[in-house]
């Protein structure tokens, strides 16, 4: 189960960055002022969606939690043993002035990646949008389903 969910250091200390930087907020006194726009200091997406991958059925299901993105705006991919889904949630412009006094919902493009198992056939991957759940379902190749082996105690 690990290596469906990498390590990512970058995104470690971008987490790190904007706890430090709503602690300086609220120490300063702008804890209700208006948010400037998350920025990356580090580059790079300033959000990542969450992930569950699962098996069942035969199946692998990979879901995306991608609330208030357009699906036609998502972007699915299969290249060798990687699955990648792309996207951007577009903040809503309106001209007239909101205060904001807390806020966490991230806008921006996002793009993950996760590892799947050797054989994957991309003709069979099928993808469908419901209640802001991205489901990912493609057949299980058959040498990734799960053998118990007895350990002999000598």
């Amino acid at each position: 189960m690990g290596a469906l969910t990498p390590w990512k250091p970058r995104q470690e200390l971008e987490k790190l960055q904007r706890n430090m930087e709503e602690m300086f907020e609220r120490l300063s006194g702008r804890f209700f002022g208006h948010r400037e726009e998350n920025r990356s200091f580090w580059g790079g997406e300033p959000w990542s969606p969450a992930i569950e991958s699962r098996t069942e059925n035969g199946n692998l299901i990979v879901k995306a939690d991608l609330p208030g993105i357009d699906p036609k705006e998502i972007s699915i991919s299969i290249a060798g043993d990687r699955l990648t889904v792309e996207g951007e949630r577009k903040h809503e412009e309106k001209k007239e002035e909101k205060d904001y006094f807390y806020r966490e919902v991230e806008y921006g493009k996002f793009s993950r990646t996760i590892p799947l198992p050797e054989g994957v056939n991309a003709d069979q991957v099928k993808a469908s949008y419901k209640n802001g759940v991205l489901e990912i379902t493609m057949p299980t190749p058959q040498q990734t389903e799960s053998k118990k082996v007895q350990v002999e105690v000598h």
